[in-house]
């Protein structure tokens, strides 16, 4: 599936002192996982094709660092469009919401870190149209590559509203640091035992952003 091109200005990322350290500590984490849990994403992806069919994963356009599109990979959760099921609460399956809830659809995602498209920590992605929605201070968050898990993803998840996810998108920006990613993702850990901020209120998943009220 090929990634559509994104016009949009291209944000030279500002560099941190732990960016290079922090790329190779996502490299071996995210090799380390993805060969400890190959035998648990075969069994997800069994479920998934039993549950709703082929194709196992959702593949769908995101932004990265720089404004850089790239191809987001993650385990499908719901059902394709058709009929009456067109919004994310119809489409959504119970293994889909069990899958959410444990965010075991997020693990094919690790290979988008090994490839250098996202890290294990930053900013989530994000659609393409939303480039253009956000103030200067929200486009900050491509300064970076984005996460799987973030600060906005261990302080509330989609229980935030956009203006308060994107402001924490970029304190960890300006704050990013090896010690912060590390307590993030142990608080990422204690978040989803937890299954907390799962969706956001009157939403399957979270409503789409149409740019900032502040």
């Amino acid at each position: 599936m090929p990634v559509p091109s994104v016009t949009a200005p291209v944000r030279p990322p500002r560099p941190a002192p732990d960016d290079r350290v922090k790329r190779v500590f996502d490299v071996l984490l995210a090799t380390v996982l993805l060969l400890l849990t190959a035998p648990l994403m075969a069994a997800v992806a069994v479920a998934v094709a039993v549950g709703l069919g082929r194709p196992v994963l959702f593949r769908q356009c995101r932004i990265g660092r720089a404004d850089r599109p790239f191809e987001l990979v993650k385990f499908r959760t719901m059902r394709e469009p058709r009929g009456t099921l067109t919004s994310d609460a119809d489409r959504i399956t119970p293994l889909g919401r069990w899958l959410r809830a444990t965010s075991l659809d997020e693990l094919p995602t690790l290979w988008n870190v090994v490839r250098g498209d996202m890290s294990l920590v930053g900013p989530r992605p994000l659609l393409p149209e939303y480039l253009g929605r956000y103030s200067p201070t929200q486009a900050r968050r491509h300064e970076v590559r984005p996460g799987v898990t973030g600060l906005a993803q261990v302080r509330g998840r989609n229980s935030l509203d956009w203006d308060d996810k994107l402001a924490l998108d970029v304190e960890y920006v300006r704050h990013r640091s090896l010690r912060l990613d590390l307590s993030i993702l142990a608080a990422t850990v204690r978040t989803v035992l937890r299954r907390e901020g799962i969706s956001a209120a009157g939403s399957a998943t979270a409503p789409e952003f149409l740019g900032s009220r502040r």
